[in-house]
């Protein structure tokens, strides 16, 4: 019986060994998750409302990733378990989210989803390079000086133009810049925006420095 309880109490040391920023990253996620769950609503009852929510937790959410950092370097508790939440929440939040809400918003076309599966793509890439890189790239002052292509939060500007159009009824059929067809498939040339920011992201010759 004390050998079960044991295992069980090892079982949950993780979630008991997480700081305070480590929740804060978890409400990034959250917010990410939800803006899917409100897509998924949208298309389910063509509420422009829905649509509307799910943009407007994309700020919540990157409020929650420079908050966590912040308190991360407040309380001295950086850690590579850290880094990795933060990594799976931005993913969520700044990557899958956004691409979503495009689809949402009416990039339902064959080469939509392929532009928008590359900008997912490239965000994760962006990640995985930076948290492989991170220690390399530190000066004198042991922190990261620059980031080598955009940072992947950079897609709320992609969700802000969404937003608007959100706002003043601009969906499916009556998306801005139209639709054209290439080969069998569809194209909104307005998804371009996110084949542009993704190219930005995996961008080496790119570097943005780090405030």
């Amino acid at each position: 019986m004390d050998e079960a309880r044991n295992k069980q109490a090892r079982h949950f040391s993780m979630i008991r060994g997480f700081h305070l920023a480590d929740w804060i990253t978890l409400a990034n996620a959250l917010c990410g998750t939800g803006a899917l769950f409100s897509v998924m609503t949208y298309l389910q009852q063509q509420s422009p409302e829905h649509l509307l929510l799910a943009c407007g937790l994309i700020p919540l959410a990157l409020l929650f990733d420079v908050l966590d950092g912040q308190v991360a370097r407040w309380r001295h508790a950086q850690s590579a378990l850290g880094r990795e939440l933060d990594s799976l929440a931005d993913v969520i939040s700044f990557g899958v989210a956004p691409a979503a809400i495009a689809y949402g918003a009416g990039m339902q076309g064959m080469w939509d989803r392929v532009v928008l599966g590359y900008f997912v793509a490239c965000g994760v890439s962006r990640l995985a390079r930076y948290n492989v890189t991170a220690e390399q790239l530190k000066g004198e002052s042991g922190k990261v000086s620059y980031y080598e292509g955009t940072p992947i939060p950079t897609s709320l500007l992609l969700v802000l133009v969404l937003a608007v159009a959100a706002w003043t009824g601009a969906l499916g059929p009556a998306l801005w810049l139209g639709v054209v067809h290439i080969g069998p498939w569809q194209l909104h040339p307005l998804v371009l925006m996110f084949a542009l920011s993704g190219s930005l992201m995996i961008s080496r010759t790119l570097r943005i420095p780090k405030p």
